[in-house]
């Protein structure tokens, strides 16, 4: 299983973009691999650690719990590292 965790809080419009970037690219992979896929919001107002780390890159995006990409995410790019991710799951 593949974990994106999506790091933002609420009101932040470029958040919500990356949360729509990130749904698009997952339902446009091949069902094997989205099927393996979750996704998971959260906000760093809920957790102080969270905040102190990512406060001015959000939004962030976590693959596995390794840092994908922040402010902004290329779709391109995340498909790749996704499709990577299941083919490095399938060995």
């Amino acid at each position: 299983m593949t974990s994106v965790t999506i790091l933002g809080k609420p009101g932040c419009h470029l958040c919500e973009v990356a949360s729509d970037v990130v749904d698009a690219v997952v339902a446009d992979l091949p069902d094997a691999v989205a099927e393996d896929i979750e996704i998971t919001e959260a906000s760093i107002l809920d957790d102080p650690a969270l905040n102190e780390k990512w406060w001015e890159k959000i939004p962030v995006v976590l693959i596995d719990g390794e840092l994908h990409a922040h402010w902004r995410v290329a779709p391109d790019r995340l498909r790749d590292a996704l499709l990577l991710r299941a083919r490095e799951e399938a060995r």
